[in-house]
């Protein structure tokens, strides 16, 4: 079944075959590697970065058990992601820049959630590791407290 997501290598190796996936906030692409010819604004709906096995394992343990994430290490061109369409060259008019402030405040009201739940047997590793990313990118990028 079509997810609307594509298959991408690791993030961080560029192994095809990978076996984790977890979902960051747009601006979280501006600490990735190879960012800065990306208009984070422009990106529509999450973006989805891919692990191989032993990636995410090392992934893991950094966002476990070291308090930290590992962005800075993932190339952005291995990230999956979607960009609005350019109208604006075709219709001649400017569109507002898109707020994303909603998307990321239900990303992290999600994660919080998660972690407040990390006691439960329901809550997979997998989900630990995204939430602990998106909160720790969201608050390394100024704008929202860790939790």
């Amino acid at each position: 079944m079509y997810s609307g997501r594509t298959d991408q290598p690791c993030c961080l190796c560029d192994d095809p075959k990978t076996v984790a996936r977890i979902a960051v906030p747009p601006r979280a692409v501006t600490l990735m590697q190879n960012a800065s010819p990306i208009a984070w604004q422009d990106i529509v709906g999450d973006v989805t970065l891919q692990f191989c096995e032993s990636d995410w394992e090392l992934v893991s343990e950094l966002v476990l058990d070291l308090d930290t994430h590992p962005l800075s290490r993932c190339n952005v061109a291995r990230a999956d992601f979607s960009l609005r369409e350019d109208f604006e060259a075709l219709l001649n008019s400017t569109r507002e820049e898109p707020d994303q402030t909603a998307q990321e405040q239900r990303l992290l009201a999600e994660a919080r959630e998660v972690v407040a739940d990390a006691d439960d047997p329901m809550v997979e590793r997998r989900d630990l590791v995204e939430a602990h990313v998106v909160i720790r990118s969201l608050a390394e990028l100024g704008t929202h407290r860790r939790a």
